[in-house]
């Protein structure tokens, strides 16, 4: 099975070096401890959330603040809203700056849905972050460093897959994100080893092409 990749739009990214008090606590940042933030804007917003955890992992920055825009990018306020705003706060520009390219790499090189059926109406996220970073590993309630399957799809394509992936290897639920999400999805972090992982977001992967290929049973 070769899926064809979505490659994600980053839309807008900027910089806010030394940022008001009052705009940092309403982000979630600590006036005492982050002084500067980057913003982006991206057209996917599960990929944005591994590229965020990404940075976490390659610069002292923290993810204050990130959340999915409500009906996903084709229905953003404006060109450059796109389907999530991510925010990371450090201690200064430089570590900022940092982790922004990290973020920025990983969204270019890592992190994007793919297309899981021939015209191009399924996208699946069959993603494994092999090391999680602060960010995810305190969304998940696991521990840093250990493996997760990032799994996502449209509603009944994503619970057909989570079962298929809960059955195909030795991985625990996490966090379930039952249908609507706010992109009117549905998504399960898996934990296990990695190789479990691996193998579980392989089963996702093709229950969802196989639900798009045969959406009726007989």
């Amino acid at each position: 099975m070769i899926l064809e990749p979505i490659p994600p739009k980053v839309l807008a990214v900027r910089r806010i070096h030394s940022a008001h008090p009052s705009v940092l606590a309403s982000y979630g940042a600590d006036p005492g401890r982050h002084s500067a933030l980057g913003l982006v804007t991206c057209d996917q917003d599960d990929p944005t959330y591994v590229a965020l955890d990404e940075a976490t992992k390659h610069a002292p920055v923290d993810v204050v603040y990130a959340r999915s825009l409500y009906a996903g990018s084709a229905h953003a306020s404006g060109r450059l809203s796109g389907e999530i705003l991510g925010v990371l706060a450090g201690p200064g520009p430089d570590e900022v700056e940092e982790g922004l390219r990290a973020l920025l790499r990983c969204l270019e090189h890592d992190a994007c849905f793919y297309r899981a059926d021939e015209r191009g109406e399924i996208a699946v996220f069959p993603h494994v972050v092999s090391s999680l970073g602060t960010y995810l590993s305190k969304e998940a309630g696991l521990p840093q460093g250990s493996s997760m399957a990032y799994l996502v799809a449209p509603p009944i394509e994503a619970t057909i897959g989570m079962d298929a992936a809960l059955k195909a290897a030795a991985v625990t639920a996490a966090r379930v994100f039952p249908p609507p999400t706010e992109t009117n999805f549905a998504a399960a972090w898996l934990s296990g080893e990695l190789d479990a992982c691996k193998a579980a977001a392989i089963a996702f992967a093709e229950a969802v092409v196989e639900v798009g290929r045969r959406p009726r049973e007989r």
